[in-house]
């Protein structure tokens, strides 16, 4: 195990890691073809098993609970849901080279969108409110808190610290207005709501130019709807923006917050990605820059 590290506790799987503990514990599935697929996500390593299978493994402790979590929630969301989801097949334990519980799913076909290039923003836009509400909608009793359920104040800190150290690259006098904008925006006066919480390209596939799934359900979990207006920025470009709002019908407040989360999230990215995750950082700078400006 070894290479480039984005996380001081990361462990670097290879095919060979994997190909082992599907031996040892699914010797089903020992002969069948395994592949890396290379992304630029930050907590799991993925591989391709066969040709409709696909593992996941934790790459770092703070993501090991997710496991579980998709297990449990995922079957119980899918049926209510727009477009496919990640189907757990089987969990795997932890052994004596890998420390976490593991996963194996069913392959999703399907393309991650570039911006710049989405054939039909506005067909987009409208099938991801339509994500965004559906899950909404979900009855959330006993649902989990989301790994971004805090309040945007809980995250003035290291916002500010955030805007601080990037001060080389980001305007600071801009980022600085629009995130007291959104801290100054009214709170969410609901209750917390099922929220995905990190509709980023790299979570959503496309087919045929239509959403046709959403993955990584890592920060699954009941929370403030805003947070889901993340996918404005992160994914649509400028023209589809409206089209998203308005299907969502979200008023000011909870468009202010959810560009302040945009905002606070890829800060945070850029400023912990930019020397280990070049997509990364690439995506939060853009971001950055589409909350600032408009565009």
């Amino acid at each position: 195990m070894g290479g480039g590290k984005m996380h001081t506790d990361e462990i670097d799987l290879d095919v060979s890691d994997v190909r082992r503990l599907i031996a040892a514990q699914f010797p089903q599935w020992a002969d069948l073809p395994l592949e890396r697929i290379e992304s630029a996500g930050t907590a799991n390593a993925m591989f391709r098993l066969g040709g409709a299978m696909a593992v996941r493994l934790p790459r770092i402790a703070g993501a090991a609970g997710d496991v579980e979590k998709e297990h449990r929630w995922l079957p119980r969301l899918a049926p209510s849901l727009p477009v496919a989801v990640p189907v757990p097949l089987v969990k795997g334990i932890p052994d004596d080279g890998y420390p976490w519980p593991w996963a194996v799913y069913r392959w999703l076909d399907g393309e991650t969108p570039a911006v710049g290039r989405i054939a039909e923003p506005g067909r987009l836009a409208k099938d991801l409110a339509e994500f965004v509400a559906a899950l909404r909608r979900i009855d959330s009793a006993d649902g989990p808190a989301s790994y971004r359920s805090e309040p945007l104040a809980a995250r003035d800190a290291t916002t500010r610290a955030a805007i601080e150290e990037l001060r080389s690259v980001v305007d600071p006098g801009a980022a600085t207005a629009a995130w007291e904008a959104a801290l100054d925006a009214p709170a969410w006066p609901g209750p917390a709501v099922w929220i995905h919480a990190d509709l980023q390209p790299g979570n959503v596939l496309l087919a045929g130019g239509r959403l046709s799934a959403v993955i990584d359900f890592g920060c699954l979990g009941l929370g403030d709807p805003a947070v889901d207006l993340i996918a404005a920025w992160y994914v649509l470009p400028t023209e589809a923006r409206g089209v998203f709002r308005s299907a969502l019908e979200r008023d000011d407040a909870a468009w202010e917050r959810g560009r302040g989360w945009a905002l606070s999230i890829a800060l945070d990215e850029l400023r912990y990605y930019r020397d280990t995750n070049p997509v990364m950082a690439s995506i939060a700078r853009r971001v950055i820059h589409a909350v600032l400006t408009g565009t």
